[in-house]
Formats: structure tokens, sequence, C-alpha cells
């Protein structure tokens, strides 16, 4: 039995592919994945970009667009083919979606991340991006943002499936979730809504082990590569507290589904640390983590499977308030990366409108030639 497979059964994660493209999914490639244990797909605007410019498997339907609308922007160009990807792999993946009946089996379309700071904004773009897409297995992804935390809780009290992206601290995560019950409450049925909480990881320890290198201390340095997998923890203990919490006992009795924690960015940065370090050190319970196609080939060749994300949970609190003591301020760590984490998919959603300028000319150029 494979990882992954192991994984939703014996430890209640789910493993979801953080890639997307054509040829994955006429080429019979996600299908494969999905027989092996995979229960979704997430995509983001760095995704489409390296999968649309990447190769020439887009330049068919991007002629067939063109000729049906010649002064099409590129925005909406973008927008087409991502919608056409989307549906595609929700409807490979709605197999998965009914087996589980309705706990998995999503594919996740991204709010334009021009939007994060832009709550009404965001609001319209993903009713937009639902209506069109027609899926019931399509999750839309909203930075989780201070102006995303309204958004969130209108759009799950309107029945729109939610994956809230680009959380880093624990204290966000805390709006979220309350951002999620509030919008529960206000909808009449409950049980026909999904949301997850997209928690990034490997960034945070990027960002604090130059910082450690900076303490110069040798204990300072037995903290490298510990940080983030602590800030999970500490994310994951607040989800099995809410649980708990009467406030979400009211709306489990309403059939309301639990907002599962999904570790992202996943994919080890420091070629020191073990290639699937963030997906061993986070396994839990009602969880999902989100893997690019090399972590996810590395946690099936050779990933150990432990239920790990309750371990050592004082541990993990105590090397976070070691931080303090060599001056440094996970908040403010937290703070930049969202920043940092809304610009850098702003600069892949630009780079990738620019290139469609450049693939469009190609293409009308080579049939042309025809």
């Amino acid at each position: 039995m494979s990882n992954i497979l192991l994984l939703k059964s014996e430890y209640d994660q789910s493993a979801w592919l953080d890639y997307l493209d054509r040829n994955l999914l006429v080429g019979g490639g996600l299908q494969e994945l999905i027989a092996s244990g995979l229960r979704g797909v997430t995509s983001n605007p760095t995704i489409f970009h390296k999968a649309i410019t990447g190769s020439n498997d887009y330049d068919d339907t991007i002629r067939d667009l063109l000729q049906g609308d010649p002064e099409v922007e590129e925005e909406i160009l973008y927008e087409w083919l991502a919608i056409q990807d989307i549906q595609r792999a929700a409807d490979i993946l709605k197999p998965v979606y009914e087996s589980s009946e309705g706990a998995d089996g999503f594919v996740c379309l991204e709010v334009s991340p021009h939007l994060a700071f832009d709550t009404s904004g965001t609001i319209d773009a993903a009713r937009h991006l639902w209506r069109a897409v027609g899926r019931p297995n399509l999750m839309i992804k909203v930075p989780g943002t201070s102006h995303g935390i309204p958004a969130i809780e209108s759009l799950i009290a309107e029945g729109i499936n939610v994956n809230v992206t680009l959380l880093f601290s624990v204290e966000r995560y805390k709006e979220v979730v309350q951002a999620h019950i509030r919008g529960l409450e206000q909808n009449i049925h409950p049980e026909d809504v999904a949301s997850v909480a997209s928690f990034f990881v490997s960034r945070v320890d990027t960002k604090v082990d130059a910082l450690l290198d900076e303490a110069g201390s040798t204990d300072a340095q037995k903290l490298k590569g510990c940080i983030a997998i602590a800030n999970a923890k500490m994310a994951y203990q607040h989800f099995r507290e809410t649980l708990g919490s009467s406030d979400w006992e009211t709306q489990h009795r309403r059939g309301a589904r639990p907002q599962r924690p999904l570790w992202a960015s996943t994919g080890t940065k420091n070629p020191e640390y073990s290639d699937v370090l963030y997906v061993e050190q986070l396994i839990g319970s009602q969880t999902v983590n989100t893997m690019t196609p090399d972590t996810l080939d590395a946690f099936q060749a050779h990933g150990e499977l432990y239920t790990t994300l309750e371990m050592q949970v004082d541990v993990a609190r105590k090397q976070l308030e070691a931080l303090v003591g060599y001056g440094i301020s996970l908040a403010r760590v937290t703070e930049e990366l969202e920043q940092e984490g809304v610009d850098k998919f702003a600069d892949s959603h630009d780079k990738l409108l620019a290139a469609l300028k450049d693939k469009r000319f190609a293409v009308a150029e080579h049939f042309a030639e025809k």
C-alpha cells in the first residue's frame, strides 16, 4: 500500500498535490495519482505560470480562444485557460468527492492576489469563479489577510467552499477559525460547505534560520529547522481546542464539517534537511498536506509515518519561547512572510499575463504560417 494511502487510512490525513497542468489532466497522470491515494489538488498563480508558459500544451486552446475573440485581454485569457483545467481536474476528482461524502476530492483556484487587501473585490471575484467553474468540489483560495477575514466569513455563509491561504501566524489562524464559525452560523445548510486553512511551513524556517545564524550561538543553531514545525504544532493545538468549544459543537450538531488545517509550502528548501521533513513531522488526524510532485515522490519512496503532530508539543512551545532570548520576534517574521507571500503571488500573476501576451503573438504567427 502506498504511503499516501496509509496516510489517509491509518492517520486520517489527506494528501493533495500542489501542482496542476494540462498534460497531467489529459495524459492520465492525475488518475494514476488518485489511484495511489491522492485526494485533492491545489493551484496558484506561480503554478499556472509554470504550466502555461513551460510548454506548448496550451497553444491550440489559446488559438481557439483568440479566434473567438481576437481582442480578448490577457487576464480573461488566463481565466479561461485556468477554468478549463480546474473543471477537468474537478471532474477527475469527483469520485473522490462523492465517495468521501464531500470531505475530499477538491481542486483549488485562487482569486487574483491583487485583491488580497480588498474585501469586497475578493468576495465578488470568488463568486464569479464559483459560478464560472460550476463544480461542487471547487475550493476558492482566499488570502488570510486582515481584509480576507470578512470575505471568508461571507463566502462560507453563502455556501462557497474556501481554502484560506497564506497563513503563517497562529494568531491570524485563530481569526480565520472564528470567521469560519461565524460564516457557518449564517449558513442555512452548513453541511454543504467545506473549508481548509492553509498554514505555510517551510518559509518560516527559511526566514527564522537566517536570524538564528545572525544570533551566532550554539544553542541558537539547535533551533534551526525546528520553528516552522513548532509553529504548525501550535496551530494544530488550537484546531483541537476549537473542536471542543461550544461554538463549534453547535455548528457540528447542525451538520457542519471542521475546517481542516492544511500544511502548505511543505517542500524542503534547505538541502541539509530531509526532503520529507515537513511531511513526516506534520502527520495528524483531520488534516491535509499539500505536496509538490517532487515532495510527493520522495514521501512515497522513503517517508516514514508516525502521528507526529501531537508529539513533543511542550518541546515545541519551549522552542518558540526561546526565540525571544535571541531577539527574534516570530510575530514580526510571520507578518513579513504574509506580505512577501502576497507580493510573490502578485508578481507571478503579472509575469503570467506578460508571458501570455508574448505567447498569443507567437501562437498567432505560428498558425498563420501553416
